[in-house]
């Protein structure tokens, strides 16, 4: 139940983080907002504000905002306070702002944390490869490793970046044991993998895993807002070769893309280790949903932004018909892109068997 809670709150942040973004900016520019609702479906209660209903729904996943003149074939007035009726620097500026709040809150989000404190591996060795050659060469559980080929190591994440570069020849490791501290000379395995944008490379490898101590990291504010946007900055460009690979077809957009069930069973997964993984996977899905949202899709604020580019070139907007075209052939892509979504989540977490577990008990 709790991990239901927790998938519902950050999922509902978010959305409405995104809507809040278009609506905050419609209001400033004076285009009527006539909506603005927490939740979809029916109406649980609604409280009206000016010229602003804002509204309680059943269905607690996110929220939308409805501005007037904002539909193609409207009936519009050529008023200023028409969606439709502004000019196109100021309808992108409201369909832009969801996408820019989502991602400045996972810019905050990775300041914060970094502020007070990212949980961080420790470089402690928790377990060995039989068979590999740190165990042959006498490498054993809970030896600190201090420095690889000379150069010092903090964390865990350092080691294995340090280690799996080193393809060619023996690398020494500094090792603490006991208070007491030597040096080992390792000739690693290197082994042929695929990275995660499904791209052949090869690897060194030494056969050893991490202990689970956890070290807090902590930066002063001025550092943590440049980690902050370092980590953003990363996880964009991350994704976005992501995105390409799976369009080339390198990475399997089974594989490398979640759906809500997905999200569901990783927000569990989190909730067990504690708030700071939560505020961590909230940064990361908030970046995420400003990137997905960003892509020139029909439906999207991509797709919109694509729209109004066309209306610049053009000199006047698409027609109604071809808009809705354009948006029906969308919709129905991005449809059956979430069965296939749902069913690989579905598949990939063993959903089916728990429920035939349950029905058979």
């Amino acid at each position: 139940m709790s991990a239901l809670i927790y998938f519902l709150a950050v999922l509902s942040v978010l959305v409405m983080v995104h809507e809040f973004g278009h609506f905050i900016v419609a209001k400033r520019l004076g285009v009527r907002v006539e909506k603005f609702s927490f939740g979809f479906g029916p109406k649980i209660f609604s409280i009206k504000r000016g010229e602003t209903e804002y509204l309680v729904s059943s269905i607690p996943l996110g929220g939308y905002v409805k501005m007037a003149g904002d539909e193609p074939g409207e009936a519009l007035n050529g008023e200023k306070w028409e969606f439709l009726s502004r000019g196109i620097i100021e309808r992108f500026k409201i369909i832009f702002a969801g996408p820019l709040l989502n991602y400045i809150l996972a810019f905050l989000i990775f300041s914060i944390i970094f502020m007070f404190g990212s949980p961080t591996l420790t470089t402690d060795v928790g377990s060995l490869l039989k068979g590999y050659p740190a165990e042959v060469q006498g490498i054993i559980v809970g030896d600190k490793i201090l420095a690889v080929d000379g150069k010092s190591v903090k964390y865990w994440e350092n080691v294995t970046e340090a280690i799996h570069k080193h393809i060619q020849g023996p690398m020494k490791l500094s090792i603490e044991r006991d208070g007491e501290i030597f040096e080992k000379e390792i000739v690693p395995v290197v082994r042929q993998v695929k990275d995660i944008f499904g791209k052949e490379t090869h690897i060194a490898l030494i056969g050893i895993a991490p202990s689970q101590k956890i070290e807090k990291v902590r930066y002063g504010p001025l550092i943590s807002l440049y980690m902050g946007f370092k980590k953003l900055a990363q996880l964009t460009l991350v994704t976005y070769k992501a995105l390409w690979s799976i369009l080339i077809g390198r990475l399997s957009l089974k594989e490398s893309m979640t759906g809500p069930i997905g999200i569901f069973v990783v927000t569990g997964q989190a909730a067990k280790l504690g708030l700071i993984y939560i505020f961590h996977l909230m940064g990361i899905l908030s970046a995420s949903l400003a990137i997905f949202n960003m892509l020139p899709f029909p439906v999207l604020d991509g797709g919109h932004i694509i729209f109004l580019a066309v209306e610049k070139i053009r000199g006047r907007p698409l027609s109604i018909k071809m808009q809705e075209r354009i948006t029906n052939i969308g919709i129905s892509f991005l449809i059956m892109l979430t069965l296939f979504i749902f069913y690989s989540d579905v598949t990939k977490f063993g959903i089916a068997e728990k429920v035939m577990r349950l029905f058979k008990r």
